[in-house]
């Protein structure tokens, strides 16, 4: 009984597929500041600090803690918008 060499096999095959492949650009997300994110992570920010300072029954360490807050939330969408992204890294590229 013969058996088929099958590293010759897959040679023949290898060859025999298209050898051009479309390659998919994608680019990365927008710059931070180029964001309505962005934009509505200050505005909530300069209206937590004014309101910290007009009213009386809103203190500095739960104004500050607020902002942290904001800031974290933004931080973590920033990550879940980048996270989706195809970037790669191209540090080693000279072009």
């Amino acid at each position: 009984m013969a058996t088929r060499d099958m590293t010759t096999d897959e040679r023949r095959f290898e060859k025999s597929r298209p050898t051009s492949q479309a390659t998919v650009t994608r680019e990365e997300t927008k710059a931070s500041f180029l964001t309505t994110e962005f934009w509505a992570m200050l505005g909530v920010i300069a209206a937590i600090l004014v309101a910290a300072q007009q009213a009386d029954n809103f203190d500095a360490p739960r104004a500050w803690t607020l902002v942290a807050a904001v800031a974290i939330g933004y931080m973590v969408s920033r990550g879940l918008a980048k996270s989706g992204t195809a970037h790669r890294d191209r540090d080693g590229d000279q072009s």
